[in-house]
């Protein structure tokens, strides 16, 4: 089935950028992990030209002090471009996750919060909202998000659901994501969703669903992630088809499914080693990275192609090392000629088509 978005058109063949790294998974308590400037100068270093800047983490990115003064906007600039990098995106999934949490998963929100905050939920909002002012300041387009997980214990119809119950589910969803949505159009920025599994938005029919419970809005866009697809036995090549005008970022995961006959899709609550589907440094895992990077390309997606990087055997620096490369090789200068140009000649005239096809002039 065909989907039309409307307003929306196609776009022209176009060169992906990259190679982009999302540094979240890269955080750690020493050097130079610990902080932006040691992070620009290991990735540039890897050869990678952009990056993806989590918004969790103050050592990293302090929000709150680039959105009070200006001159801390242009230190995080100069710290990036004078590693030759470019600041791609800024990644707020924690806070989208926190907007919209069932309670059952209150210990793990009180892990994504600080101690003393009390409505998480508020907190949540206020931080989106501060980050789409810290988007302004930088210069960045795009923010990536996740829905979060107000319906994810529902997910599979049994017990039976309650009738209304998605219904009304998404629809608080986007009362609590619209005065997010209008802060980022405010911003002059997109929000990028990541379809993802444990959040209400995890395939592109809840993608659907969701976007247009806040009317179809313009920013409301994709990050395209093709590792989660593969875990959920989707067409993740089909979900460009389908998607593609609204995809505006792109995370290079690798992942593999192998069939069991003890687990499945759901994992058995195994470790990720152990589970059927698995994610796996690009280039180890199914994913056709070559027909992922063609499509993209064919539909118009000049983005980033931002390594993230989540593999359950490979260790995260040869992982990331192996990465940069792996996205440099797989990108495609898209050409500006036809191949057959020089055997075209010149455009015919009515008289001469007519002749050409047989008929009278």
């Amino acid at each position: 089935m065909s989907f039309r978005w409307q307003g929306v058109t196609m776009a022209r063949p176009a060169t992906i950028q990259g190679p982009g790294v999302f540094l979240a998974q890269f955080i750690g308590d020493a050097p130079p992990f610990d902080s932006l400037a040691g992070l620009a100068g290991w990735a540039a270093g890897l050869g990678f030209r952009g990056v993806m800047v989590p918004t969790h983490d103050a050592r990293i990115l302090d929000v709150e002090a680039v959105a009070r003064d200006g001159a801390r906007a242009d230190e995080v600039r100069a710290a990036l471009a004078d590693r030759g990098l470019v600041l791609t995106e800024l990644a707020a999934h924690r806070f989208g996750w926190l907007l919209a949490h069932h309670p059952a998963y209150a210990v793990a929100a009180e892990r994504m919060a600080p101690r003393e905050v009390g409505d998480r939920v508020a907190w949540a909002g206020a931080r989106l909202r501060l980050v789409a002012r810290v988007c302004r300041a930088l210069g960045v387009s795009r923010c990536a998000v996740f829905s979060g997980a107000l319906l994810w214990p529902y997910v599979h119809p049994w017990p039976l659901r309650d009738p209304g119950l998605i219904a009304e589910g998404f629809a608080e969803l986007a009362r609590r994501w619209r005065p997010i949505v209008e802060a980022f159009d405010e911003a002059g920025v997109d929000l990028c969703v990541e379809p993802h599994p444990g959040c209400d938005v995890h395939d592109g029919v809840t993608f659907e669903r969701f976007r247009a419970a806040l009317g179809n809005h313009p920013r409301v866009k994709l990050l395209y992630d093709p590792s989660h697809m593969v875990i959920q036995g989707m067409d993740h090549l089909g979900f460009i088809d389908a998607y593609a005008p609204l995809i505006a970022a792109f995370h290079v995961k690798d992942a593999e499914f192998h069939r069991s006959a003890r687990s499945g899709a759901f994992g058995g609550f195994q470790d990720w080693i152990d589970r059927p589907g698995r994610y796996r440094s690009p280039g180890d895992g199914a994913i056709d990275f070559r027909a992922v990077f063609s499509r993209l390309s064919q539909h118009g997606y000049g983005g980033w192609a931002t390594l993230e990087w989540e593999c359950c055997l490979k260790r995260a620096e040869d992982g990331a090392r192996e990465g940069a490369a792996f996205i440099a090789r797989h990108i495609i200068a898209v050409t500006r000629h036809d191949f057959d140009a020089a055997l075209q000649g010149h455009r015919l005239a009515p008289g001469e088509i007519a002749r050409a096809l047989g008929l009278r002039p």
